[in-house]
């Protein structure tokens, strides 16, 4: 199968099977440390995937996991990936105060950076949670020395999304700053923006949403980003007690997750997302394309 010359971005959003915040009404927070840990074995999985494809990536990391498995994010490191935050403990932004968030980001952010020795740039939110209203968690990160953000899912969903936003990358105009947001892929059809970046959707939904999806950001002459949760390739995992609605969303799926993970590494060509937008970690490089303005959400 070819590949295209576009090259889009590959993200993994690495929490435990425990910690999807779908199973957080049936696992306390207090309770994670009881848990069997099975992430590192499912991150090793995904580099392999990676190294075998030439593919980089860029992999969101909570910091409440970093503290204890950091030579699982030295790994992602040394194999040439970009590591960015994913917050402290997967909590949702809408559950935060904003000295709080600030707390997260910024302990998140120490932790990472201390144990790879390299910038921190980005964040992603726990379930896409900064939604209107929310706005001021960007300007926290623009303070806290973030340079991009992929946390606005441009949809209409109960629990997240951020319907107003744009769909390509773009630059955010904000009081502190100017920041990059660089939204979940999505396809556009029916007048209505389709979600179609990965975890559930890939699981659950055919295999063609997610690619005619890159098809068309390939049309477009821009990047469309990806994502994955390491729990989402082990479906051997324990399994919790949940109501059936939970049930089919969380663990539906599991074991077709492998192989099309593989059939879309040859399809399509994948990479991190800060150097790819010329924010240089180390080498400099800049991608052959930039993000276009915005206004100030």
């Amino acid at each position: 199968m070819r590949q295209s010359r576009t090259a889009h971005h590959f993200t993994v959003d690495v929490e435990e099977y425990f910690q999807v915040l779908a199973l957080a009404p049936h696992v306390a927070r207090e309770s994670w440390g009881g848990y069997e840990s099975r992430v590192e074995r499912s991150v090793s999985a995904i580099l392999e995937i990676l190294a075998r494809a030439d593919a980089r990536g860029t992999f969101f990391v909570l910091g409440w996991l970093a503290e204890r498995k950091p030579d699982m994010v030295r790994a992602m490191a040394r194999a040439g990936h970009e590591v960015a935050s994913h917050g402290w403990d997967h909590r949702r932004v809408t559950e935060q105060t904003p000295d709080e968030f600030r707390d997260s980001v910024r302990r998140t952010k120490r932790v990472l950076e201390d144990l790879t020795g390299a910038p921190v740039l980005g964040f992603r939110a726990p379930s896409y949670s900064i939604v209107a209203g929310r706005e001021w968690a960007l300007d926290i990160l623009l303070e806290e020395g973030y340079r991009y953000d992929s946390s606005l899912f441009p949809v209409r969903r109960p629990g997240y999304g951020y319907a107003a936003g744009l769909r390509d990358p773009h630059w955010l105009d904000r009081p502190g700053g100017r920041l990059v947001e660089v939204p979940p892929a999505t396809l556009r059809m029916f007048g209505v923006n389709l979600p179609a970046a990965g975890g559930a959707y890939f699981r659950l939904l055919p295999y063609a949403l997610v690619r005619l999806a890159l098809r068309d950001f390939e049309r477009r002459g821009v990047p469309g980003t990806f994502y994955i949760h390491p729990w989402e390739i082990d479906p051997d995992q324990p399994r919790f007690p949940v109501p059936a609605l939970t049930r089919v969303r969380h663990y539906g799926g599991l074991g077709r997750v492998l192989p099309r993970l593989e059939r879309l590494l040859t399809e399509f060509r994948f990479t991190s997302i800060a150097p790819d937008f010329g924010i240089a970690l180390d080498s400099g490089r800049r991608g052959d394309w930039a993000p276009r303005a915005a206004a100030s959400p």
